[in-house]
């Protein structure tokens, strides 16, 4: 760790911040908790992105380019979810208790939601997770996507 960093101390929302305000010396460094909430926003976002079955370059650079800047160690994961097949289940019972939302969201954004098999994606993750349909309807209102409830 560099001089002048900080170690767990801010919320997830703070650990993001530090890290885009300009100022590397002043970063918080995330704890073990906060790296393993993000993996599973990055989880999300490419189990989505291949829910339709495909991952063309399209796709795959603007999951790259919501990633910005990752570690060799980033890549290598990103890689590996590349990889792996599609899991809904497991990642709904990976997604921590009051996380459900923003793991969701995560999908949403890592998917332009223009297929029958990427809503179907969707609905199965929200009922896995446990999300009433207008709190679906809700997060993709936000996002400006078309909501998958009627």
């Amino acid at each position: 760790m560099q001089a002048g960093q900080q170690t767990n101390q801010g919320s997830f929302g703070d650990v993001l911040n530090s890290q885009f305000d300009g100022n590397p010396t002043q970063a918080i460094q995330p704890s073990a908790e906060q790296e393993a909430v993000a993996g599973l926003m990055i989880r999300a976002m490419v189990q989505a992105a291949k829910s339709d079955g495909k991952l063309d370059d399209a796709e795959r650079q603007k999951l790259l380019a919501r990633l910005g800047e990752v570690s060799a160690d980033e890549q290598r994961f990103v890689q590996d979810e590349l990889n792996a097949p599609v899991d809904v289940e497991g990642l709904a019972r990976q997604t921590p208790r009051g996380l459900e939302q923003q793991i969701y969201t995560m999908s949403v954004m890592g998917i332009d939601l223009d297929t029958q098999q990427e809503a179907q994606y969707l609905h199965q993750f929200a009922t896995a997770l446990g999300l009433p349909q207008a709190q679906v309807n809700a997060i993709h209102a936000k996002l400006g996507v078309p909501a998958i409830y009627r």
